[in-house]
């Protein structure tokens, strides 16, 4: 499948302004939204961008306010790798166009929507997209009713989290107990999902377009914590699909992240059923942007290199662009 993204509409950097690269914050995902952090900062300063980290929402308010103080330590516009919470909630996205400092990535709705996994998974049923079949399990609700429901395989997890914090394989009885134990402590809604055995798909999003899809095989049982951030052993295989089925799970992609209301840079995760039926996971409006992420791999296959990557999304917050406030 032949595919090319437009050309960069700017060769300028100055036309950033100074730009606040948003990471670490306090969510589950901390540490990670770090790495990814330094990372795109390294990026745009390596393109000239007047760039400098902000660790935390309080910290990119007093940012704001400084230069509204200082003209020369204006925030001009904000890069949001602020994974889970605040970062990926709407509530980041509402302070800035409150604000007026545009940002990158989904708007308020969609941000909000697709941090709560089983709301995304009903917009989607709505709106006649397949994903797995699922059960809510709300705070102290019955998990094991919820998995008796379903039957095994399942997996279980959080509904607002998300670089599978919290999630639990649950292949025969005695793979329960932990995750009955988790839900005792934990106090939000947990999701109990279908397990589907096909091949585990990502597709990144990028405005109007998607990237090439990523099929992605760990050297364990699953793709957890480890295989995600630490593993060297874990295979992505780019594109994941061939012919029409890639452009079948593009186009997939693309209609459940405009479903969720998002615009901008995202990425779409992706499950085939044994029967090679495709199927909607969940959405990812700040992807991670570490050494071992799937976006960048993807972009890469269209010849876009880690930078020119975070400068098209950059891009995004100008007039004319696909992201949440724009300039």
């Amino acid at each position: 499948m032949t595919q090319q993204l437009p050309s960069p509409r700017f060769s300028d950097p100055a036309v950033f302004g100074r730009v606040a690269v948003l990471m670490g914050g306090t969510s589950a995902e901390r540490e990670v939204s770090l790495d990814s952090g330094r990372n795109v900062l390294d990026a745009l300063l390596s393109r000239g961008v007047d760039a400098f980290a902000v660790d935390g929402i309080p910290a990119l308010v007093d940012a704001v306010r400084d230069g509204h103080v200082e003209r020369a330590r204006r925030v001009d516009r904000v890069f949001n790798i602020l994974h889970g919470g605040d970062g990926e909630n709407g509530v980041l996205q509402g302070l800035c166009e409150a604000l007026g400092v545009p940002y990158t990535g989904p708007g308020v709705l969609g941000s909000a929507l697709t941090l709560d996994k089983i709301r995304t998974k009903q917009v989607w049923q709505a709106a006649g997209l397949p994903t797995a079949r699922f059960a809510r399990v709300p705070a102290g609700g019955d998990l094991s009713a919820a998995v008796r429901e379903l039957g095994l395989p399942v997996f279980v997890k959080p509904s607002s989290e998300g670089s599978s914090v919290g999630v639990f394989r649950i292949v025969e009885e005695g793979d329960l107990e932990p995750a009955l134990e988790f839900a005792r402590a934990y106090p939000g809604e947990l999701l109990a999902e279908q397990m589907l055995t096909g091949g585990e798909f990502t597709v990144g999003i990028l405005g109007d377009v998607a990237l090439p899809s990523i099929r992605i095989v760990p050297a364990g049982e699953w793709y957890d914590y480890h295989a995600k951030y630490i593993a060297e052993d874990t295979q992505y295989l780019c594109p994941g699909l061939d012919g029409d089925q890639e452009a079948e799970i593009r186009a997939l992609a693309l209609d459940g992240f405009r479903a969720a209301g998002c615009t901008g840079w995202g990425r779409v995760d992706v499950m085939r059923h044994a029967d090679g039926g495709l199927m909607l996971m969940e959405v990812n409006t700040a992807p991670g942007m570490t050494s071992h992420s799937l976006v960048p791999k993807a972009a890469e296959q269209l010849g876009v290199d880690y930078a020119s990557l975070c400068w098209r999304v950059l891009e995004q917050t100008l007039a004319g662009g696909m992201g949440g406030a724009q300039a």
